[in-house]
């Protein structure tokens, strides 16, 4: 089906909840790629990916991986001993630094693509689907923000395991990671791309925000002296976190991206392959921002009870409640012991690999 007129967009979530529940309902009573075979050969007439898109995504995740590598060890952490931020936070800094710097990247790329060039995906969600042909050729721009995106959640899965300090929703995170890769290669390989952009930018942000209040967090106690604008810096963006997270994630994320893939997908392209599989997916997505919001929800709770006196990290450290994690150690020359590095997950030490 070719571009048409602009769908009605839905006004609430009840109307979209019925809307969706009564096309997935229509879509498995109808359904042309369940089963095993069907699927099977669904993916052969319209998934589309080439071995040398494969290599170079696998090359790409582990230039992310050595690239955080490099940063960790010759900027991050000198940084934070120059700083003389306080030692429990020094292993922290480099994990929040990086993220800061690649969603920022990646958020402004894609608000670029959404808001400065041709693109009306987010003012009109149902045209990601309009003019889709199986196998259609990806646009340039596009292809390049999916293999940025792609490989580095290929890189996170690695990193939440590996680098990152573990946390207590730490394996939803790798969960996230996995469900977002598989989101990315499979709308790739199926040319849902433009739908795919859309999903990107309405999450980056949340990152973004997250990751600056952390690094405030840190900031606000370094060499032994406390520093205010640092703590006003932090909580300005705990509550932006807060807001935009319900706004970009909440709210037009089902109402933009969950309307066009579950309802007006459907209108425009009939018998679209592999709806139930991506719909499912989406959903899943959804289920896990809203249990991080609930997270959210009572860090806030804390905070105006009085129960927290300042912004910490709302998603918190598992190994603080159960023992305090091994701090890096510095002799007199500035090198850290053997000690450096280790983390509690699940009870036992973990290496983790910087």
């Amino acid at each position: 089906a070719g571009g048409g007129a602009s769908l009605e967009p839905l006004t609430g979530f009840t109307e979209l909840l019925s809307a969706s529940y009564r096309a997935m309902l229509g879509a498995l009573k109808e359904c042309a790629d369940c089963g095993l075979e069907p699927s099977a050969r669904a993916l052969r007439e319209h998934a589309h990916l080439s071995p040398s898109e494969v290599a170079l995504f696998f090359v790409c995740v582990v230039m992310w991986t050595e690239l955080r590598r490099t940063l960790t060890a010759h900027v991050f952490e000198p940084f934070a001993w120059w700083c003389r931020i306080q030692p429990k936070d020094v292993a922290k800094l480099p994990e929040s630094a990086w993220k800061l710097v690649f969603y920022t990247m990646s958020w402004s790329y894609s608000s670029y693509l959404l808001f400065f060039s041709s693109y009306t995906f987010f003012q009109d969600p149902p045209s990601v689907f309009y003019d889709w042909k199986s196998g259609m050729s990806v646009p340039t721009d596009i292809a390049i923000a999916y293999l940025i995106q792609g490989s580095f959640y290929g890189h996170s899965i690695y990193a939440t395991v590996y680098m990152d300090a573990w946390r207590k929703d730490s394996k939803v995170m790798v969960l996230h990671h996995i469900i977002t890769l598989a989101l990315i290669t499979f709308s790739y390989a199926f040319r849902y791309h433009n739908i795919g952009v859309l999903v990107l930018f309405l999450h980056d942000i949340n990152d973004i925000q997250l990751e600056f209040t952390k690094l405030n967090v840190y900031f606000k106690t370094r060499g032994g002296s406390y520093y205010l604008i640092n703590d006003i810096l932090s909580n300005m963006g705990s509550v932006s976190f807060s807001i935009t997270w319900f706004w970009f994630r909440l709210y037009w994320f089902p109402l933009k991206v969950l309307y066009a893939s579950c309802i007006s997908s459907q209108q425009t392209v009939p018998n679209i392959p592999f709806y139930l599989f991506f719909n499912t997916l989406l959903i899943a997505l959804l289920i896990m921002n809203i249990y991080w919001f609930l997270f959210i929800v009572m860090f806030v709770v804390k905070v105006l009870t009085g129960q927290m006196k300042e912004v910490s990290d709302v998603r918190e450290y598992e190994e603080e409640n159960a023992q305090k994690p091994l701090q890096p150690k510095r002799d007199d020359n500035g090198h850290q012991d053997a000690g450096e590095g280790k983390h509690i997950q699940n009870g036992f030490n973990k290496e983790k690999h910087l």
